[in-house]
């Protein structure tokens, strides 16, 4: 990818952007570029040392970089006809932190109605399109009324047990039945799950980071 390509692609869709070598999932060579002349210092310090051929082997990915979004995950269940969000948990630091090391809360406190009822959609029809048999897990980042899906995971996550504890929805085991074959409908019949109410108080989970496997850091971080 040479500089004049890359420069197409950013006039394609728009500055800021986010920009990594394809191999990478984040941290080691991706950055966040602001200007043309930052795109070109970009270009020279990752090919400056490649020949030509080489550079072909290293592929960029350019995206559009969000500015001061909330990051939204949901946890949800889909038996084939019905869904069941566990909750919708809104990240406390902006979107771009990973989900295992931010704090979230539930219910949001920012989003309004109309960005919650369009996640609600969203995650329906993320649901039927990719067929789920149980728990599904999709990101979010949301800016005013606009919601852009960063990822849907058709699986359990890490935020289920928090999930399930402030809802009082035992996700994983109804997941379990799901998975067998069992419909929500059935779950209700037999006690498992039950008609959810409005939550009453907040929720929040926290990152514990064990700062003392990092003695030079800064655990204000």
């Amino acid at each position: 990818l040479g500089r004049l390509d890359a420069e197409e692609v950013v006039d394609r869709v728009g500055l800021p952007v986010v920009i990594r070598p394809s191999y990478v999932l984040g941290g080691r060579k991706m950055r966040v570029l602001y200007s043309y002349d930052e795109l070109a210092a970009y270009l020279e310090d990752l090919y400056g040392d490649l020949s030509e051929r080489d550079i072909t082997t290293v592929p960029l990915l350019i995206d559009r970089f969000l500015e001061s979004a909330v990051e939204v995950d949901v946890d949800a269940l889909f038996d084939g006809h019905e869904l069941l969000v566990g909750g919708i948990m809104e990240h406390v630091e902006e979107a771009g932190v990973h989900s295992g090391d931010s704090a979230c809360v539930v219910p949001p406190p920012t989003l309004s109605d109309a960005a919650v009822k369009t996640i609600l959609a969203h995650t329906e029809d993320l649901s039927r399109a990719m067929r789920v048999q149980g728990l599904i897990n999709i990101q979010f980042a949301v800016k005013g009324d606009d919601v852009f899906i960063i990822e849907a995971n058709p699986r359990g996550s890490r935020t289920v047990p928090f999930i399930s504890k402030a809802s009082g929805v035992p996700l994983a085991k109804a997941a379990a039945r799901v998975m067998m074959g069992a419909t929500l409908a059935q779950l209700r019949q037999e006690g498992l799950l039950h008609d959810r109410k409005e939550m009453n108080f907040t929720a929040v989970k926290e990152a514990v980071l064990p700062w003392d496997r990092f003695p030079e850091e800064d655990s204000v971080l």
